[in-house]
């Protein structure tokens, strides 16, 4: 296991020098991921809410009182 994140950083070190950018400290990753993580939940939040809109506006258009 140990040998994959060696060579998956080998990987990213030699990624980062051909586009001449310089490799992500090891904050910077943390934050990164941290960022990712809190966009995937606010994603599903709003598919749940779009999904929810949804149903409240089907439910409030088959009321018999509704136009």
């Amino acid at each position: 296991m140990l040998s994959v994140w060696v060579k998956d950083e080998r990987r990213r070190i030699a990624a980062a020098e051909v586009h001449r950018d310089a490799p992500l400290e090891a904050a910077e990753r943390v934050e990164l991921q941290r960022l990712r993580r809190r966009v995937a939940e606010l994603e599903k939040d709003n598919a749940f809410l779009v999904k929810a809109s949804a149903y409240f506006a089907a439910m409030q258009k088959n009321r018999p009182d509704s136009l």
